[in-house]
């Protein structure tokens, strides 16, 4: 079930002169989009927007949009901030059924660093994927995808098919065979040196 609530209202003009007089008024303009209907320009209150945003559960959930009574469930898809105060001025919204399966980037998080073989070693870890790109039904979408390093050894890759993904998630196309991180042999690891001593050629500070 979703957990936060957006209480939209619908803008009559769409365009960049009324995206600034919605947020002149204290609201972040966004557009809701998707589901066979045409987009609709809309609006939700700055505090209220920026206390979903915050809360961790905003950006790539579903969430539930409110309007006129009425209830339906999205998926808040991007999310645009100012380049100098990092406020958000524009959203995207996208009509989903709530079983629907959809498109999804999630992050790739790593664990036990301090335990794999590789790392012991000395070795260095290289992340060439941050994201993947999931199929994932809407009422499920995962927070992040979790890399156990445990038994990664130097010369080891993680590669997309190796990802434990929650059951009814797949993989999509564009990420279903990509090399997500790797270990491999850091500088210290090259000149033949132990840790203790890239330590001690380490300059002082």
């Amino acid at each position: 079930m979703a957990d936060i609530v957006l209480n939209v209202e619908v803008r009559e003009n769409a365009g960049t002169g009324a995206a600034r007089a919605a947020r002149r008024d204290g609201k972040v303009p966004g557009v809701l989009y998707g589901g066979g209907d045409k987009p609709v320009s809309i609006a939700v209150p700055s505090n209220e927007f920026r206390k979903a945003l915050y809360s961790g559960k905003l950006l790539g959930h579903m969430i539930t949009l409110r309007h006129g009574g009425k209830d339906q469930h999205v998926i808040a898809k991007d999310v645009q901030f100012h380049p100098v105060s990092d406020e958000p001025v524009h959203f995207d919204l996208y009509r989903v059924g709530q079983h629907q399966m959809i498109k999804i980037s999630v992050p790739v998080h790593f664990k036990n660093q301090d335990i794999s073989p590789g790392m012991k070693r000395g070795g260095a870890l290289t992340i060439a994927v941050h994201e993947v790109q999931l199929m994932a039904p809407a009422d499920q979408i995962p927070e992040e995808i979790v890399v156990d390093l445990a038994g990664v050894d130097v010369g080891d890759a993680i590669k997309s098919e190796d990802l434990i993904l929650p059951k009814g998630v797949k993989l999509a196309a564009h990420d279903a065979h990509v090399t997500i991180a790797s270990i491999g042999m850091s500088s210290a690891m090259a000149r033949g040196e132990t840790d203790d001593e890239a330590a001690e050629d380490a300059p002082e500070a």
